[in-house]
């Protein structure tokens, strides 16, 4: 094969750059050359063909400049070494080249490569993952326009593809590169790979709307020269120096419409747009915009719905343009008014702003427009990657199924992670995985573009450490969850088989202080710790049964004293903790509450919620310290009746801060801006805070709902009860908790 055959793309470079540029292209076109002498395409033609095509669309199309010309030809040999060699090869083939052509060629290639290995997925809810995954491989900006050059000629050559290959090939190119494209600002490749995928997804649509637009053709350049007569003169007459572009909307543009708006294609108005496109020097860009615009509407009706000002403000990919539509002759026409320099930009992104008018890609200037495209990039996707082992910004990965499908997890997440993720069941089972076909344990952290196949046991269950490498909110809360129900499980277990062996052993012992004694005697906190070693078998009943019988028999009798008083001891203990409280008690049995509850054994009932200023109560519990409760509680009544020896006194420090959430129950009219009303008053006025707010409309024009609100103190639960009942419209409102 001989350099003969890509003169095409010689010639091109020699009129764009330097001949010092011309010269390593030729190098590495003989390079390529040898390196894919035996490699084909499917219709039989070399396989370096694709590559030249996709250097001159770099070139030409999006106006990159030699590195990027150099990377684009011998991307395919990097991309096949990649996936035929082994790492020492592939590592001597790079180096070979970064030495060669440069370090910035190897790093677009390897870049690309990556993108090339990804499995993508047709799937339509996963295409905005996979979206950022590609762009996550592209640290260097230049390494996603080359992908795109290198997606719009394969999607011109996709005829000569097998037809299980066009079909994915047009998905992808709809549904991701097309939309990055369009990010971009790179208006003219987004249509053209929307238009040449329509054509394979959707082949008689494609044919019948592509028929309807040449069957009008006619007809619509007749009524766009009588459209223009009048603007044309007066712009003349003004001594602006412009040239009218008439654009046919796309043919995919047009099939979208029709499909979402259900109309014919006769029923899509804006079949065309004009562009007018203003020579101007810079500095009169706005204002020959706006006299251009003020000509049109002066002949023609604007719609005001329609207008679009993207000259005061720019898009951020920096577009810029004006989009009026005005009516002619019942019908209505898109007009857009910008000046060539905008016209370059908008066909050609943002590399146009460094190519415009001549202005040759240097280094400094180059830099400056990589610049520009990596802030887009950054704009667009949350996921653009800081390194070339994609590392993400944004602290997030994408890693793959064994079937292709796409998960996106935070940075750090492990295969356990990954397990929770796909399905709760199939993370308590995990025993292990294979990450690219690599055994791996549960802690293994994940990177981008793993492949991940999940290793199951069905004896295998949740353990506490998990919770030690785990980092996704989702298997924490379920491995606590899981933890949570075995333990009550296990205190369930326990104490039904402690209370069935006490039967059987005929001993003159409760459950209660069986398992007060047994706590005792093993050092254990908790009661429900002992109820966990019965059930997992940990402690045996011999010994149970032995330690009880000491007990009992009066071998062991300071140490039944002891259980049986462990109740006192319990209210003794918690009284202990804290000095300060002792000296401000009421009595000596009474316990001074505020609010650090996390040294001393004791917590605010739920089934009452109790608050600062309440009466209240201490009960306490087998298992859980001592629960504090209002006199007013629906269970007061039980348990003083029940465990009159459990109930200890108990006040509010008086000095107490600290928050408590209080519900109340609003019923009021349903009249405009009733919520806001009763949140203005918590919020602004009483400077409350509102932790959660539900209502619902109920018949004859009532709505009734609750309010979660922090307060400091009963009485301010009080305060915002009456200020809320002096509200028009509020009929009752009244504390739940």
């Amino acid at each position: 094969m001989e350099l003969v055959r890509y003169d095409k793309l010689r010639t091109l470079v020699r009129s764009s750059f330097s001949e010092t540029t011309a010269t390593l292209v030729d190098e590495a076109l003989r390079y390529a050359i040898d390196k894919l002498d035996s490699e084909k395409r499917y219709d039989g033609r070399p396989m370096l063909d694709h590559a030249v095509a996709v250097a001159m669309i770099v070139i030409s199309e999006i106006g990159l400049g030699r590195n990027s010309a150099i990377a684009s030809i011998l991307h395919d040999v990097v991309r096949l070494a990649h996936k035929q060699l082994p790492a020492e090869e592939f590592l001597a083939l790079t180096e070979e080249i970064g030495e060669r052509f440069g370090k910035e060629v190897i790093g677009i290639t390897v870049g690309l490569s990556n993108i090339s290995a990804l499995k993508l997925k047709v799937a339509k809810e996963q295409a905005e993952n996979f979206r950022d995954l590609i762009v996550s491989y592209s640290e260097d900006p230049r390494v996603i326009l080359i992908k795109l050059a290198d997606r719009l000629e394969v999607m011109r050559s996709l005829a000569i593809f097998p037809p299980e290959k066009r079909r994915k090939k047009s998905w992808e190119a709809m549904n991701l590169y097309a939309q990055i494209a369009h990010k971009l600002g790179l208006y003219a490749i987004k249509s053209e790979l929307e238009d040449l995928a329509l054509k394979y997804l959707e082949p008689k649509d494609f044919e019948h709307i592509t028929l309807k637009l040449e069957e009008s053709a006619e007809e619509r350049q007749a009524f766009i020269a009588k459209f223009l007569v009048p603007i044309e003169q007066k712009l003349q007459s003004l001594g602006i120096r412009y040239h009218i572009k008439s654009r046919t909307k796309s043919v995919y543009s047009i099939w979208n419409k029709m499909r979402k708006q259900r109309v014919p294609f006769e029923g899509v108005y804006d079949i065309f747009a004009l562009r007018i496109i203003i020579d101007c020097p810079p500095e009169e860009e706005k204002p020959q915009c706006w006299t251009v615009y003020s000509v049109v509407t002066d002949f023609y009706t604007p719609n005001p719905n329609r207008m679009r000002d993207w000259i005061s403000i720019p898009k951020s990919n920096g577009y810029e343009s004006l989009h009026s539509t005005v009516s002619a002759e019942g019908r209505w026409v898109e007009v857009q008014i910008r000046t060539e320099r905008m016209d370059e930009v908008a066909e050609r992104g943002i590399a146009a702003h460094w190519r415009y008018k001549g202005v040759q890609q240097g280094a400094q200037t180059s830099e400056q427009w990589l610049g520009r495209l990596r802030a887009a990039l950054e704009e667009t996707t949350h996921s653009l990657a800081q390194r070339f082992d994609a590392k993400p910004a944004s602290g997030e990965i994408f890693v793959f199924t064994p079937n292709g499908d796409l998960r996106k997890l935070p940075e750090g997440a492990s295969v356990l992670d990954f397990a929770f993720d796909i399905h709760t069941n199939l993370g308590a089972i995990c025993v292990g995985g294979k990450v690219n076909n690599r055994s791996v344990p549960i802690r293994e952290v994940l990177h981008n573009g793993d492949i991940v196949e999940i290793l199951t046991q069905k004896n295998q269950t949740p353990k506490a450490d998990w919770l030690s490498f785990v980092v996704t909110s989702k298997a924490k809360n379920k491995i606590k969850a899981f933890i949570r129900e075995e333990a009550a499980k296990h205190t369930r277990m326990g104490r039904e088989e402690l209370e069935r062996k006490l039967k059987n052993w005929k001993m003159t012992l409760t459950v209660d202080e069986a398992v007060n004694y047994l706590s005792k005697h093993f050092k254990l906190r908790l009661g429900t710790e002992v109820y966990g070693l019965i059930a997992t078998n940990k402690l045996d009943f011999q010994s149970i049964k032995e330690i009880l019988t000491r007990h009992l028999s009066g071998q062991a009798e300071e140490e039944r004293r002891a259980a049986a008083a462990e109740q006192e001891r319990q209210k003794q203990a918690a009284y202990a903790e804290r000095s300060a409280e002792r000296q401000e008690r009421h009595s000596s049995d009474a316990l001074v509450i505020d609010d650090d509850i996390s040294k001393i054994q004791y917590k605010l009932a739920k089934c009452c919620n109790p608050i600062k200023g309440d009466e209240v109560f201490g009960f306490i519990t087998i298992s859980s310290g001592i629960t504090i409760h209002r006199t007013d509680c629906p269970n007061a009544k039980r348990m003083h009746e029940n465990y009159p020896y459990r109930i200890i006194e108990a006040r509010w420090r008086q000095h107490t801060e600290g928050a408590f959430r209080v519900t109340i129950r609003v019923v009021a009219a349903d009249t405009t801006g009733m919520a806001n009303h009763i949140t203005e008053v918590i919020s602004r006025d009483l400077k409350l805070n509102i932790r959660a707010m539900n209502f619902e409309l109920g018949q004859g024009g009532i709505v009734s709902g609750t309010i979660a609100v922090e307060v400091p103190s009963a009485t301010a639960a009080d305060a915002m009860i009456h200020s809320i009942l002096r509200i028009k419209g509020v009929q009752r409102a009244f504390r739940l908790n």
